[in-house]
């Protein structure tokens, strides 16, 4: 069931913008009142996901700077390599103020965890807006902010639109599911890492039509466990994030995990890494959950359809040509 891409206007409970003379009026996630001067020309932006928010909300021209390690973004060269070649006001952990203060940035948009360096800029005259998208719903709010806090709230109506007929479908599809597979989904630095049942991809998970294998476990972040919670959990299948530093041959060749079912069966999926990170809540990031549906549930949902699904998002959003072989088999 190809997913017909006719974008319709998107109604959300966001409603965040307002603008008057020639000021901008946004309350961020952080639940914070921010006054931004239109236009709004100069973005810095300080978090990967935000950046492409920005690439698909069509305001790649007016970013002057980005996060560190752009280069380990493939979507970056492929969608937006002029990216590549701004300055970096560094990573969520080691933000650098005087970096993105020198860029004279009419908007900077920055991961909650940055609050404190939020609040340094906004004290300077600077706005910020403050972004966390760790869920489904908190990925749409975070692009309707960005939208209205830069004026092109159209553009974030159309994703949001392709979001809920993408939501729509999907829920056809899922509603014949009489089985929800058990699905374990590893860390990035090590298998034996897993996420907890408030994050983002455990969303992923349910919405594909799986169960996530560590449901009992509350969180919102990645949490290491044992071999013995590992098989505890009898997961059905495995799932290797794109940015893993491990593949599917280590978690075959693990011993201890012989008796699970995923490895005896052969159920063990390494997410596509050639374009994005799909396992967390970028824009692109519902591709995710279409990859995921059709390997728990290629009956329903074959590659094929999902080659054209992936294909038709990113020519639409990204304004980019795929090759449809790095999908996945």
């Amino acid at each position: 069931m190809m997913i017909p891409m006719l974008i319709l206007c998107a109604c959300t409970g966001a409603g965040y913008g307002q603008s008057s003379g020639g000021v901008r009026t946004v309350v961020d996630q952080a639940g914070r009142s921010v006054e931004i001067n239109d236009p709004v020309e100069r973005i810095v932006s300080g978090y990967y996901i935000s950046s492409s928010a920005c690439i698909a909300l069509g305001l790649t021209g007016r970013m002057v700077g980005i996060e560190a390690r752009a280069d380990t973004r493939p979507i970056y060269a492929l969608a937006a390599p002029e990216l590549l070649a701004l300055p970096n006001v560094g990573t969520a952990r080691e933000f650098n103020l005087e970096a993105c203060i020198a860029l004279e940035p009419d908007l900077v948009i920055m991961p909650k965890q940055l609050r404190d360096r939020a609040d340094i800029l906004a004290d300077m005259g600077v706005a910020v807006i403050l972004v966390d998208p760790e869920g489904y719903n908190e990925l749409q709010e975070m692009i309707m902010l960005i939208g209205d806090a830069t004026g092109v709230r159209e553009h974030a109506e159309r994703l949001l639109a392709y979001y809920a007929q993408m939501r729509t479908a999907i829920d056809i599809m899922t509603a014949q599911i009489t089985e929800r597979p058990i699905v374990y989904m590893g860390g990035t630095g090590s298998y034996l890492s897993t996420v907890q049942r408030d994050m983002y991809q455990s969303a992923l998970i349910s919405l594909a039509g799986g169960q996530n294998a560590a449901n009992d476990i509350g969180g919102s972040s990645r949490t290491e466990i044992s071999y013995e919670q590992l098989l505890t959990m009898h997961p059905d299948v495995i799932v290797i994030p794109p940015e893993a530093s491990y593949s599917k041959n280590d978690v075959f060749n693990d011993v201890q995990l012989a008796s699970l079912s995923a490895v005896r069966d052969g159920r063990v999926y390494q997410m596509p890494d050639a374009f994005e990170a799909w396992d967390s809540p970028v824009p692109s990031g519902v591709l995710g959950i279409l990859w995921l549906l059709h390997v728990l549930h290629g009956d329903i949902y074959s590659i094929d359809e999902l080659r054209n699904d992936v294909s038709a998002f990113y020519h639409e959003f990204y304004g980019i040509q795929i090759d449809i072989s790095l999908v996945g088999k």
